[in-house]
């Protein structure tokens, strides 16, 4: 049972499903075929927040995740990670929800999602506080090189709760010393910022490439990553519609299979892979599950062999190289 206090955090701070709606927002994409396909996804995070804001512990938190249907379960996790990051951060110490529930059987399965949720969290967060927000995560060879999907998180959320500024106006966030390296900031927050397009247009191809054409051409290539995860993650496309997307990219084709070849290692990691992330990496990347998760771990490389550049940027550069 919740205590007084968590029922009212839970009151306080829990978005409503309606809330994060395709027509609530109004949203292009709110007319899309793909739009009922797409909603789930965030209302699952509502979810996931609700069930984490109030819980007294980690046992009762991971049993009610467990409750979602497994391709929507990592979205879930983001959303309780996004609560207990919350929990954390305006709490003393720092980190030890988060940490227990990233560092369990379940959280290291949707690590990679779990990291989008501390970024939604940094989203509510004054920047003052974020210092306090990423834990150390035994037990996982991704921390801390992955931890740039917090910016990306970040970046997604603003994106699609702040659309008109973060869109329509094409706004940069000004840039925060993440893993040490303010300068890339802004960089991993376009790639939340691909990824909101996808789900603000519906997974349309060609209403996402026009609007990632509207922001400047040095943001191209980070939006159009984005783009790539969210098709092969979340889905929603037809293979027409991959088929189309791959043409739009033109230039930035690796870049969208880039972030294809990321999504499908995500999705293999948690050990639930849909069938149109099959199919849709790959018809963006040309690779299957299989052998794009495999060539994700091979791309890796240490924080200390990637020189000035974040060893996350490394990695995905070395994605796009093999991928040619």
């Amino acid at each position: 049972m919740p205590t007084v206090l968590g029922s009212l955090r839970r009151l306080a701070l829990t978005p409503s499903p309606a809330s994060v709606g395709f027509s609530q927002r109004r949203f292009p994409g709110a007319s899309s075929p793909a739009a009922g396909h797409l909603e789930a996804i965030p209302r699952a995070v509502v979810c996931g927040f609700e069930w984490a804001i109030d819980a007294r512990d980690l046992w009762e938190i991971e049993r009610r995740l467990e409750l979602a249907d497994p391709p929507l379960r990592g979205f879930a996790y983001e959303g309780a990670t996004m609560a207990l990051t919350v929990r954390d951060a305006m709490g003393p110490g720092r980190g030890n929800r988060t940490r227990e529930l990233l560092s369990g059987r379940g959280g290291l399965r949707h690590i990679f999602l779990n990291y989008i949720g501390v970024g939604f969290a940094m989203a509510r967060l004054p920047r003052m506080l974020w210092g306090k927000v990423l834990p150390a995560v035994s037990g996982s060879p991704y921390h801390p090189v992955m931890s740039w999907l917090a910016v990306d998180g970040y970046g997604f959320d603003r994106a699609y709760f702040d659309t008109r500024r973060w869109v329509d106006r094409q706004y940069r966030p000004a840039p925060h010393p993440w893993q040490g390296s303010p300068e890339y900031f802004r960089r991993a927050a376009d790639q939340g910022v691909g990824r909101a397009l996808w789900f603000i247009h519906g997974a349309r191809p060609d209403h996402v490439a026009a609007a990632v054409g509207r922001f400047a051409g040095d943001r191209h290539g980070d939006l159009w990553s984005g783009v790539g995860l969210a098709a092969v993650f979340a889905g929603g496309a037809s293979p027409a519609d991959l088929a189309a997307l791959r043409r739009a990219a033109g230039a930035y084709a690796g870049e969208l299979a880039q972030g294809a070849v990321f999504a499908a290692k995500a999705r293999d990691h948690s050990g639930t892979v849909p069938a149109h992330t099959h199919a849709a990496v790959t018809a963006l990347a040309g690779v299957g599950v299989e052998k794009a998760s495999a060539l994700a771990d091979e791309c890796a490389v240490p924080p200390s062999e990637s020189g000035r550049v974040p060893a996350y940027e490394t990695w995905r550069r070395n994605v796009r190289i093999r991928l040619q």
